[in-house]
């Protein structure tokens, strides 16, 4: 991998308090909190130009020259799927830990452990992809069935979306790329019964195979009344 000494941002994670404004002031997405800190996700998509440095309360994060991957712009636009920058909060990407949603409530945890889940705002590359067992889901399957959380959503990381009236068009190229740039160990489909809804089942298929990779890949049909009929495609 091709290295060359120029300017990078240093996080020091003793003084990061994981407020995150680091992460909405990069256009770049080339930091995300991981365990409520700072990190850089990728050397090839910090720019070295430090607007995240005048957004922390707390002088974390300074600039350094060393030996580094070089500042790629196309990584970059793979990276963040479309999506130009994080100026919305809500598409800061960051784990939960422990497969555990802080804001639970005592008798139905939640399963959740990153976030954003929309596939069109989900990071390609995240540490929290590392090893991951990942869940695709449609947006009406959690709705449908009562036991979601516990049932699908638990030990894995997940991406909705809706393959009626979503924009489909760039998703079987971020999800084929998210299987390709991690160590992603299986693949569960969830879907509805109605036909239009199996379009994210084609969606699956597809990324797989363009990935290259041998991995499980799993799909459960949930019924409107809330039933399931899995199947298993490898």
């Amino acid at each position: 991998m091709n290295t060359l000494k120029r300017k990078i941002i240093l996080i020091d994670k003793e003084k990061c308090d994981g407020c995150g404004k680091c992460v909405s002031a990069c256009a770049e997405g080339a930091i995300q909190l991981v365990n409520g800190k700072a990190q850089l996700v990728g050397e090839v998509y910090c720019d070295g130009l430090g607007a995240c440095i005048g957004k922390c309360p707390r002088d974390a994060i300074k600039i350094e020259e060393r030996e580094a991957q070089a500042f790629d712009e196309e990584a970059v636009k793979k990276h963040l799927g479309g999506v130009r920058g994080h100026s919305c909060p809500g598409s800061m990407a960051f784990s939960l830990g422990k497969n555990e949603s802080p804001l639970t409530d005592a008798a139905y945890p939640s399963a959740l452990s990153q976030w954003p889940v929309q596939l069109r705002l989900v990071p390609v590359q995240a540490p929290y992809w590392d090893k991951a067992d990942l869940l695709i889901t449609a947006d009406c399957v959690p709705f449908a069935y009562g036991d979601f959380h516990r049932k699908f959503l638990k030990g894995r990381k997940v991406v909705t979306a809706c393959p009626k009236l979503d924009d489909c068009s760039t998703y079987v190229e971020k999800l084929s790329q998210i299987l390709l740039l991690n160590d992603i160990r299986s693949v569960t489909v969830t879907h509805m019964e109605v036909p239009c809804c199996s379009g994210i089942v084609r969606m699956a298929q597809e990324s797989v195979s363009a990935s290259g990779k041998n991995m499980p890949l799993n799909i459960v049909k949930i019924t409107i009344s809330g039933k399931t009929e899995k199947r298993d495609e490898k």
